[in-house]
């Protein structure tokens, strides 16, 4: 996957999480991911179709949802629920959509599903693109860590 297709989920990461949640998202170094094992315990996931085919997902740890919860609502939750759910699939999709607008400034035009959510330890996340590597950007937070992937074909 070429910077021309990472750089804006980079980006639209690091803006919403500081717009939306407060937060000081800093990026790690940029990864190729071998299996479909989630990195930790809750994961939004959203298909990008039209230029190419892909999608890309946003898994928090559990602090960390906590944490953007809490940031963006100013509730205190003390475990995952259908809130935290609700929330992290809001960010996926703001991503997204900051990394689509983007995408269109260089030429490029994409539209994109309704998120999923996925939860649990030890969950997988499969991307929709067939082919191709599915690159993971770790991030961290003083409030935990999470992790951006995105993966596209055609």
């Amino acid at each position: 996957m070429e910077a021309e297709f990472i750089n804006p989920f980079l980006q639209a990461t690091v803006k919403v999480l500081t717009t939306m949640a407060s937060m000081n998202p800093k990026p790690g170094k940029l990864g190729i991911k071998q299996d479909e094992a989630a990195k930790d315990d809750i994961t939004g996931i959203i298909g990008i179709t039209s230029h190419a085919k892909g999608s890309m997902s946003v898994t928090f740890s559990e602090g960390c949802a906590l944490a953007v919860v809490r940031n963006m609502t100013g509730e205190d939750l003390a475990e995952m629920n259908d809130d935290v759910a609700d929330a992290v699939g809001e960010l996926t999709n703001m991503i997204s959509g900051d990394a689509r607008s983007q995408f269109q400034k260089i030429g490029f035009s994409f539209t994109a599903a309704i998120p999923t959510i996925v939860r649990g330890k030890n969950h997988t996340v499969k991307h929709i693109a067939t082919g191709g590597p599915t690159v993971c950007i770790p991030f961290s937070t003083e409030q935990g860590n999470f992790w951006v992937e995105a993966r596209f074909s055609g």
